[in-house]
């Protein structure tokens, strides 16, 4: 019997030819994708110290191997931490991603760009280090927010025509990928190299999505996307050793990644890569929950006041309709028991519930201590979600994005209150206007949870001003935030 697949080695696969190529070589002149880049930066970084709050986030902070302290190691905002890169990576992914709360992306599949930080600032912050103890210059913040912006378009771009979670694996593999070719990028591999540690990242085995999911819904979803970017780090560092790659690492039959984990079938893209995703990004701003819900938290905290001045309570509602677009329905519709947090972030009726009760939805809602209250749940058993293919095609429509939920409230008497429609979340591109005044109040808010005023005040001197934050080496900026 003789093979029928040849031996030679063929060439890279063009998507990563593509990828590496952009990576090494696109020049980021666009202002909006710089200013947007810079709150995205600020915003992620609040959103990694309120994650610091909770015990569940804080217990996986820190080297491997306790007491290890790694000389002109990249240092972790909000702690004492100075580890090796990739550690480092772990540390801030995790952080920053804890709460839900950062960024998020949503096309055929979802994500959150900002999640690729952690490799980026660490590799930065460790280079720089090194750079100023061998008497070189170094890095600047303006490496990190172009690293940002690279990172968003190569996860972004992807997302738009490839569902990763209708074959059941979880987005952080393009966190993994996008995280390797900008680290690679910044550690100043070659071209061959680059290719080579991108392959690996696609090479290795990919996250189930069965952790964001009922029955197993649990907290390594909060996680996941910092072991991704940590891993990036340690494949380019590899790669950097002159470790090969695999050129054909999608396409190969049978052993590709095509073949054994997308169903034979090839990526389909439908831009080319530039600043398109930092510059039409979507913060999280007023609420940290999954971004489908961003919406209707919204219309259910106007139906709180309705409720209120109408001398109405949730005892006198008899049914709530949710019309919603279909990934909606696919992620968060979720009805019976909710075990934990990271269970709760991830149901719409519990999302709705929450601010419909008591006129607000913090991270603090979803512990076991608010959950517990009986009027949550009765009210989630009230709720209906109904797709709309109308708000389903204007969610993939790239000229909209919307992401639109509609809740209707009928009462036990009989009469309802008008349908309360919002397409646009406060974060969304269409909204900027309004939004950024609000994340900056976040980012405030957020370093008031772990820093003296003196301190806050220094680091807003910096981050609220574009020329001031591009200009100051990466060691400095993070050193601000330092405990």
């Amino acid at each position: 019997m003789s093979a029928t697949i040849s031996n030679k080695r063929p060439q890279p696969d063009a998507v990563l030819v593509d990828i590496v190529d952009y990576a090494l070589n696109f020049k980021i002149d666009s202002t909006l994708a710089l200013e947007t880049a810079r709150n995205c930066l600020i915003d992620t970084l609040g959103c990694g110290l309120e994650g610091l709050e909770y015990p569940a986030c804080r217990k996986l902070m820190g080297p491997i191997v306790p007491g290890t302290v790694v000389p002109n190691g990249a240092k972790v905002p909000g702690t004492q931490f100075q580890l090796d890169p990739v550690q480092a990576a772990f540390n801030i992914g995790c952080m920053i991603r804890w709460l839900d709360f950062n960024d998020t992306w949503l096309a055929a599949e979802w994500g959150h760009p900002s999640d690729n930080l952690g490799g980026i600032l660490a590799v930065a912050d460790w280079l720089s280090r090194n750079a100023v103890a061998a008497g070189k210059a170094p890095l600047t913040m303006r490496t990190v927010l172009e690293g940002m912006i690279k990172a968003h378009e190569i996860q972004g771009c992807i997302a738009l025509e490839n569902s990763f979670n209708k074959v059941g694996l979880d987005h952080v593999v393009l966190v993994k990928v996008a995280s390797t070719a900008v680290v690679s990028q910044m550690l100043g591999l070659t071209r061959e190299e680059t290719i080579n540690a991108v392959s690996l990242a696609w090479v290795d085995g990919q996250s189930l999505r069965t952790y964001r999911h009922a029955p197993n819904t649990g907290s390594r979803k909060s996680w996941a996307a910092g072991d991704a970017t940590s891993r990036a780090v340690r494949l380019a560092l590899m790669a950097r050793t002159g470790e090969m790659g695999y050129p054909s690492v999608l396409s190969a039959p049978v052993w590709g990644f095509y073949d054994v984990l997308f169903k034979g079938q090839p990526f389909k893209f439908q831009r080319p890569y530039g600043t398109y995703v930092m510059e039409n990004v979507l913060f999280k701003i007023s609420f940290p929950a999954e971004f489908h819900s961003q919406t209707a938290v919204e219309c259910a905290m106007d139906i709180h006041g309705k409720l209120k001045a109408a001398g109405k309570s949730a005892e006198d509602i008899k049914k709530i309709t949710i019309r919603t677009h279909e990934a909606c329905i696919r992620i968060i519709d979720k009805k019976g028991p909710l075990h934990n947090p990271a269970d709760r972030d991830h149901c719409i009726q519990y999302m709705v519930a929450v601010p419909i009760l008591f006129g607000r939805l913090t991270a603090a809602d979803y512990e076991d201590g608010i959950a517990a209250d009986p009027r949550i749940d009765a009210l989630r058993d009230k709720m209906e979600c109904v797709e709309d293919p109308a708000f389903t095609k204007d969610y993939h429509d790239p000229e909209k994005r919307s992401i639109a939920n509609a809740l209707t409230v009928e009462f036990n008497d009989g009469s309802k209150l008008n349908e309360i429609v919002c397409e646009y979340p406060i974060g969304h591109k269409r909204r900027r206007t309004d939004g950024i005044p609000l994340l900056e109040a976040k980012f405030r808010k957020n370093l008031a949870r772990q820093f003296p005023e003196r301190q806050q005040q220094r680091i807003l001197d910096v981050s609220l001003d574009q020329a001031t934050l591009e200009a100051m080496p990466v060691h400095e900026y993070v050193d601000l935030y330092v405990i």
